[in-house]
């Protein structure tokens, strides 16, 4: 063994309490992808408001819920937070959910996440059980303004379909951000994305997984990384989400903004 090394060479060494593990998921494909595909402008056109998942969508959310269970990131999870639209919580408690909701419960806590065709979906009502809670937060919403597909229903109608969500971070009932003559810069949604993360540093969850959206994602992620390899920055951290994409990344505490209580720790 050579002496005398005291470069870490690159390697960086953080404290537990000042870290969590963040599970990043963009939702599954959605109609307006489908056909964005053949014309961009089709995200404006108002049939696609608030797009629900395509039935490949739903099939690539059946293959990320096996995913997740097979590696067994589902049973990690403490917590859900998900954009308030439709594609996003049908993703959020297609792939976190439990099974089938039968129904055979009057107990309150086993109200289903999801009832059954919300969104026009053809699919079973999802059951709460078994369940981390699911909690929506419009910070991690899409890009916002002019684009149908991004703009969100009342959370009166979202409750009604997704009854095992919390909505209580939401405080208005009507979307009052999205604006059909005006559209988030880049540095907006990036600004609104930490405000984010520093909500999800407040909560006392450790292993977040978080539904969400391409332009979203891109523009936030695009803040970090900067002290990594070029590579890892561009083809691990900012590299743009496919649909139904997950990445587990680490959010670090370096500035003293708080921190848990390091129980492993002794004395």
């Amino acid at each position: 063994m050579e002496g005398g090394i005291t470069d870490p060479a690159g390697l960086a060494l953080y404290p537990s309490n000042r870290c969590k593990t963040l599970y990043l998921i963009r939702h599954g494909q959605a109609v307006h992808n489908v056909a964005g595909e053949k014309n961009h402008k089709a995200y404006s056109f108002p049939e696609f408001f608030d797009a629900q998942l395509s039935p490949l969508g739903w099939d690539q959310v059946d293959n990320l819920r096996k995913h997740v269970n097979a590696c067994g990131v589902a049973k990690k999870i403490e917590l859900v937070v998900v954009s308030p639209l439709l594609r996003t919580m049908q993703t959020a408690v297609g792939v976190f959910g439990g099974d089938k909701f039968t129904n055979t419960s009057s107990l309150e806590e086993e109200k289903p996440l999801m009832v059954e065709n919300a969104g026009n979906s053809s699919r079973h009502a999802i059951s709460s059980s078994n369940s981390p809670p699911f909690i929506a937060v419009e910070y991690c919403r899409e890009r916002m303004g002019r684009n149908a597909c991004d703009k969100r229903r009342s959370i009166t109608e979202y409750s009604a379909l997704f009854p095992g969500i919390d909505f209580s971070q939401i405080e208005n009932n009507e979307d009052v951000y999205w604006k059909p003559d005006s559209r988030e810069t880049d540095e907006q949604v990036a600004a609104r994305g930490v405000t984010f993360f520093k909500w999800l540093w407040s909560r006392t969850e450790k292993e977040i997984a978080v539904v969400t959206h391409s332009a979203f994602l891109l523009e936030t992620l695009r803040l970090f990384g900067n002290d990594t390899h070029p590579s890892i920055k561009t083809n691990e951290i900012s590299h743009p989400f496919s649909n139904c994409e997950l990445r587990s990344m680490v959010l670090v505490d370096t500035s003293m903004l708080g921190s848990d209580v390091p129980i492993a720790n002794y004395p």
